[in-house]
């Protein structure tokens, strides 16, 4: 018997988001990965364009995050610290990096 590879594959972990457009606070849950981060990039753009000067994101659900999850979190953090706004990390595990 051989094992035969799936033409469609199971998506890999996800992170999920429940987004306060009145606080500019960002729960985060799940996995930050680079699709992750991507998804969260678009959210703290759009907070910002809402007017909100400074966001909370909200990391105590985050299972785990990969290097390139970590450096978009510090490259979101340096953009908006340019430009006299601030992205807080909230509840951010010690030991999230995998791969």
């Amino acid at each position: 018997m051989t094992a035969q590879r799936s033409p469609h594959p199971l998506p890999g972990p996800s992170l999920t988001e429940v987004v306060d457009g009145h606080t500019g606070r960002v729960r985060v849950s799940g996995h930050l990965t680079p699709q992750g981060a991507d998804l969260l990039r678009g959210t703290v753009e759009g907070l910002r364009r809402l007017g909100h000067s400074t966001v909370v994101l909200d990391l105590a659900d985050v299972q785990a995050a990969d290097a390139v999850g970590l450096h978009v979190l510090s490259d979101l953090r340096s953009t908006m610290r340019a430009s006299g706004d601030e992205l807080l990390l909230r509840n951010a595990p010690r030991e999230t990096v995998v791969g």
